[in-house]
């Protein structure tokens, strides 16, 4: 089971868009009278998505050096180039899971959507693979296709990703 940890200004209906859950099932799952009573700080049960700790890999993504690198057991078994956010629309720091997967997403996402745990952000193929390397994102991380491909077959639903 999975539990986000409430930050600052979020409020359970932005947490319900985050993780694509319905706002009912929030409320059901964490026994919530007032969902407008959640404090910074406070657990809330993400029902659907398992216990990341009980998954042995991680992604972590360097906006920096665009790099993503897929981790297992803190071991790095392969580091891939990315492009990320433009100076307008940066890539979001922070930690995330994911949270679904769709192939063949259309349009210029690819042969692969990854959605993140952050409403309108996922990792992705892409359409124009010369951008790979290059901050020209609307803040997604955008991957070779055949990579985000390899990323998907490997990782499951709730791995962590953590975007520094």
């Amino acid at each position: 089971m999975y539990h986000h940890i409430v930050k600052p200004n979020e409020t359970l209906w932005s947490i319900s868009e985050d993780y694509r859950v319905p706002f009912q099932s929030l409320i059901q799952a964490n026994h919530i009278v007032n969902p407008n009573m959640i404090n910074a700080g406070q657990s809330i049960i993400i029902p659907g998505l398992p216990n990341p700790n009980q998954i042995p890999y991680s992604i972590h993504v360097s906006v920096k050096n665009k790099t993503l690198t897929l981790m297992h057991n803190q071991s790095s078994l392969k580091t891939y180039p990315i492009a990320v956010g433009k100076i307008l629309t940066q890539t979001p720091i922070g930690d995330f899971v994911v949270i679904n997967k769709a192939p063949n997403p259309g349009g210029p996402f690819g042969t692969m959507w990854m959605s993140l745990s952050k409403k309108h952000y996922g990792i992705h193929g892409t359409n124009n693979p010369s951008s790979i390397g290059k901050s020209v994102s609307k803040g997604c991380i955008r991957m070779y296709n055949s990579d985000v491909e390899e990323l998907a077959r490997t990782v499951p639903i709730g791995t962590r990703v953590f975007i520094r």
